[in-house]
């Protein structure tokens, strides 16, 4: 019972911040259509485009992408291919979503160190965008929060695989 526990305590944990970063990557997907409309038209309408707009764009890609990806996984909304797997007996499914899982927290947990330490290599090498000059560190930032809270999400995701890994041997 205590992986459930540490399960429930990290899903109530993670469950503020996912819905913050859900509105967040809903709104700066809404502002980057509208921006690229708006620069769409003006560059044909007015031959005038919107200086900086496909920086703007990139760097709302960088907030927006990482965002919903920890919905995405809270939510346990992505896309898997069941052709193989579903033929296989459930515990079998089990054994292998939860080294699965596994393997996820290990390459979740090395990007988010590896964006950690480029975050002081971004700061002090102070790099800009070449027409707006907006320093790219805060986004390295911001993808490595993300990174951190998707590491956390499937921590959690492992946990709750282990505790079915846990209740099919306490059966035997």
């Amino acid at each position: 019972m205590a992986l459930s526990a540490i399960a429930s305590g990290l899903e109530k944990a993670t469950s503020p911040i996912q819905r913050i970063f859900e509105v967040i990557s809903g709104a700066v997907l809404a502002l980057m259509m509208f921006l690229t409309a708006v620069d769409v038209a003006l560059r044909y309408v007015f031959n005038s485009p919107i200086p900086g707009a496909l920086e703007l764009v990139e760097y709302m890609m960088a907030v927006m992408v990482p965002f919903a990806l920890t919905v995405t996984a809270f939510h346990k909304a992505h896309i898997g291919v069941d052709l193989i797997m579903e033929r296989f007996p459930k515990n079998i499914r089990v054994y292998v979503s939860c080294f699965t899982h596994f393997l996820l927290l290990a390459l979740y947990a090395a990007i988010t160190w590896r964006c950690f330490l480029n975050i002081g290599e971004q700061y002090h090498s102070g790099l800009t965008s070449s027409v707006l000059l907006i320093p790219q560190y805060p986004f390295v930032v911001s993808i490595t929060v993300a990174f951190a809270l998707l590491t956390l999400i499937t921590l959690m995701q492992l946990f709750e695989k282990m505790t079915e890994v846990k209740s099919q041997w306490t059966r035997f």
